[in-house]
């Protein structure tokens, strides 16, 4: 890591260190409890049996998503759904969590995923931080009729794929997603983004974004990308330095420059981006710390989760919103809190990995992949 990269993390980690806020009840009488256990506002709608998304509509306007090996297709905002299969040969597909799911302009459904069916050679070897035979593709498939039929998946590449989070259709009409590619020597993760010109037929990958790292969870990792209104594509990025990082690429994602910390403080853990219909960008995320909180227990530091000691806060799902395409962004609310289980970094606690789906102008879907989280509520009431 570069000099100028470390003055820029120590910048940042001392300014998000030094702003305490005020102490925030979260309590039954001024939220409620979900099924599974999480603590949400009053003005928030749990959902439950909802699948966990992503989420997008098909031409004929039903509500699509994933679930297993299956696409899965809802003409009733969710409430029932049918199920169409993926692959020809399910045997030889096991899709992760971490996907990424768009429909383009002219219809034609894309869908990215790693394919946990061709796991392998993940062996963490302590002594030299690393695992050097690790394998886990990246795929890209299609369909031409509304989720009901696919085209036969595209292996982009073989290298371990940490995550798939986001995926965006620009105003030339160029699709992109954000994949993952593990690095050796030693062991660490690296953030790349695939585009297809002709709506998944062939695909183009970018440089990759390495800013090096020593453990299974350091590095660069699980990004999340949107477009700006000067055109340039907008990258963030998971990372183990107290904020997320970001890239902008002005040539339909071939190309990331411009790689530097923002002033969003973050755990490690990711973050989805989206533009909604009023034109603002809406981020969600778990900060570095619990809300009027400036410290929870780190871990990493050890040369095997990560090089550095990071907060893996992941009790809390904040929202924000920006009218200025991220130049500025409204204060972070928190719409999802673990409530029996706080300041332990624990997987019983965590509400993380969100998908965002705006159902219609102004009302957004929330589920996470950890936490099962399954909300709605209105844009309105948290801007």
């Amino acid at each position: 890591m570069t000099k100028v990269a470390q003055f820029y993390i120590c910048f940042w980690l001392t300014i998000s260190g030094c702003l305490a806020q005020e102490p925030v009840v979260f309590n039954e009488q001024n939220g409620k409890i979900t099924a599974t256990g999480a603590w949400i506002p009053k003005n928030v709608d749990e959902m439950k049996g909802l699948l966990m998304g992503p989420f997008t509509r098909n031409a004929d306007g039903h509500v699509v998503a994933i679930d297993g090996q299956n696409c899965m297709i809802s003409k009733d905002e969710g409430k029932t759904w049918q199920s169409y299969p993926l692959f020809a040969k399910p045997d030889k597909f096991n899709i992760s969590g971490e996907r990424a799911l768009l429909k383009t302009r002219s219809g034609i459904l894309i869908f990215a995923f790693l394919n946990l069916a061709e796991r392998s050679g993940w062996k963490w070897d302590r002594t030299i931080s690393d695992t050097p035979g690790a394998i886990l593709p990246t795929y890209a498939m299609r369909s031409l009729d509304g989720g009901r039929t696919w085209q036969e998946p595209k292996r982009l590449h073989t290298e371990h794929t940490g995550a798939i989070r986001s995926m965006i259709e620009t105003r030339d009409g160029n699709v992109i997603f954000t994949s993952m590619m593990m690095r050796h020597n030693p062991g660490h993760h690296t953030v790349l983004t695939y585009t297809t010109r002709d709506e998944g037929q062939t695909w183009e990958r970018s440089n990759i974004i390495d800013l090096g790292g020593i453990g299974d969870h350091s590095g660069v990792t699980e990004s999340t990308i949107e477009q700006l209104k000067d055109g340039r594509i907008w990258q963030l990025m998971r990372t183990n330095w107290g904020t997320f990082w970001e890239a902008f690429s002005d040539n339909e994602g071939i190309t990331w420059t411009t790689i530097r910390p923002t002033s969003i403080d973050a755990s490690s853990a990711p973050g989805q981006l989206k533009r909604l219909a009023n034109g603002k960008l809406v981020l969600l995320w778990n900060r570095r710390f619990p809300e009027g909180k400036t410290t929870y227990p780190f871990r990493g530091g050890d040369r095997q989760f990560s090089e550095v000691a990071a907060s893996n806060h992941r009790e809390e799902l904040s929202i924000a919103f920006s009218d200025d395409d991220g130049k500025t962004w409204s204060k972070p609310k928190v719409i999802a809190k673990s409530y029996t289980i706080q300041n332990r970094d624990t997987g019983k606690a965590w509400i993380a990995y969100p998908y965002i789906f705006e159902v219609s102008p102004g009302r957004l879907w929330v589920t996470t992949m950890q936490g099962d989280l399954r909300i709605a509520f209105n844009e309105a009431d948290f801007y």
